[in-house]
């Protein structure tokens, strides 16, 4: 990280191009973004439930709101970011037992795995990370209050939600309760009232994870856990809660029902943001297939800064089609942008400018295809530009605005020297490049063939398109 450029003045330049905008999942439009109180601006982010390493599809949310987030530290001072780490449940119980492991240990190995994945990718540190088995006593506090409220119910050591006492639920999803019933995987239970109800407590075996309660020795369902840690660490209404678009039914519903039946007249989240889901080579990423792509494997091949990229690279509520030609693109346009600071020899000044264009798509709902764009521009003004002043300038611009995008905080040389990053690419290297360049060109396939065609120019190789094909040699 360059040591010039820290927070601060970010935070003493309050200036908004527009009015932040968010999708507001609940509403299903983009809205203005209103905090409850804009000294103390609140979001809530679903973390990992530790068991394994996480998938790209994991790391989409952690590196989206990560952004958001510097866009809200932009223009508010106190911003509190929560993102949990759930370390009790099922499928880590099950893997504890598979590996013969205590559940502790192997909560805490995955747990420092997802932390070493983020770090990895430049995300910075949420400002609190509660951990679901240091928030217990709040949650029997919650289920005893929605018990109380007529909401909830014990049954054989259970404790459930009873759907049909709150009007409301499936207003996030949009589903009505027959549709739910009919399209998720109920778990059928004599002890249930509605085949819907949810399990906010279960009872523990002897063998397995548990806590004293009003209902017996047991332990957390998923969703309680959520909506308790949310209402300790945040407070009962939050500005904004983030997640996968998975996670909208049943997680999220589930959260807001037990979120907004706990007190009175409670909004639970002003604006709930979900993002869109990942496919690997267009197919649904699923381990059955077996195309699942988990981070810490991705980064034995590929620059963290390269993967940060291409999660950005499509706009954060689409599907995003992760391949090997978007790895490309996203390597060739980072080498682009890398070049461009290598190359230019002035300092860059220190001050805060910030690009009105990157700054504006990122208001205006995390507009991240159009930010990465307007780097471009200021990648082609910069090499363009034979004016010392006004490069130091640029140089300066495009490192701020990057910033907010988290990428471009690296000394250039250091990119370039990295074992992923290296700039000296071997002549098999140039060659799948070139090829790679000619197929995009015949498919029209002009940015990435430009942007293939700047790598190569990183790496200082020269090419010649003649009639006869292209020519590449090593630049003197």
């Amino acid at each position: 990280m360059r040591q010039w450029l820290t927070l601060t003045p970010y935070t003493n330049n309050k200036r908004l191009i527009m009015p932040i905008q968010l999708y507001n999942t609940l509403h299903a439009k983009k809205e203005i973004f209103e905090p409850c109180n804009p000294n103390r601006v609140t979001m809530y982010v679903c973390g990992p439930t530790v068991y394994n390493y996480i998938h790209i599809g994991n790391a989409r949310p952690a590196v989206v709101f990560d952004v958001l987030n510097r866009v809200l530290k932009l223009h508010y001072d106190n911003v509190i970011y929560a993102r949990n780490i759930t370390d009790i449940d099922d499928k880590i119980i099950a893997a504890a037992k598979d590996n013969g492991e205590d559940i502790g240990q192997l909560a805490q190995r995955f747990t420092d795995a997802y932390h070493a994945d983020l770090k990895a990718l430049y995300n910075e540190a949420p400002t609190l990370e509660p951990r679901a088995t240091d928030n217990i006593d709040e949650m029997i506090t919650m289920i005893q209050s929605l018990i109380e409220r007529g909401y909830a119910y014990e049954a054989q050591g259970h404790v459930l939600f009873h759907i049909p006492s709150n009007g409301n639920y499936g207003q996030l999803s949009k589903r009505a309760l027959d549709d739910m019933i009919a399209g998720a995987r109920v778990e059928v239970a004599p002890y249930k009232k509605h085949p819907a109800d949810f399990v906010m407590w279960k009872p523990s075996t002897d063998d397995t994870p548990g806590w004293d309660s009003p209902w017996g020795r047991g332990r957390p369902g998923w969703h309680i856990e959520c909506s308790a840690m949310i209402r300790k660490h945040l407070g009962g209404t939050i500005d904004i809660h983030g997640g996968g678009q998975d996670l909208t039914f049943p997680h999220h519903e589930n959260e807001l029902a037990q979120g907004s039946c706990c007190a009175d007249n409670e909004q639970y989240v002003r604006y709930w943001v979900h993002n869109g889901y990942i496919t690997i080579d267009e197919e649904k990423m699923s381990k059955s297939i077996g195309n699942v792509r988990q981070v810490h494997a991705l980064l034995k091949d590929h620059d963290g800064e390269v993967l940060r990229l291409a999660l950005l690279s499509t706009h954060y509520r689409s599907p995003l089609s992760w391949s090997e030609d978007l790895l490309v693109q996203a390597r060739n346009r980072l080498d682009a942008f890398y070049q461009a600071l290598r190359t230019c020899e002035q300092e860059a000044t220190n001050h805060n400018e910030i690009d009105t264009t990157v700054q504006a798509a990122l208001e205006d709902d995390l507009n991240t295809p159009l930010a990465i764009s307007a780097l471009h521009d200021i990648v082609h003004a910069l090499n363009k530009s034979t004016d010392t002043t006004e490069q130091a300038r640029l140089k300066a611009t495009l490192i701020n605005s990057g910033y907010l995008l988290g990428l471009l905080q690296r000394d250039a040389k250091d990119y370039f020297q990295s074992e992923s990053g290296s700039s000296v690419l071997s002549e098999s290297a140039v060659n799948r490049l070139v090829e790679e360049r000619i197929a995009a060109k015949k498919a029209k396939n002009y940015p990435l063939a430009d942007t293939i065609r700047e790598r190569l120019s990183a790496a200082n190789i020269e090419l010649e398109d003649t009639k006869d094909g292209t020519r590449w040699r090593y630049a003197n």
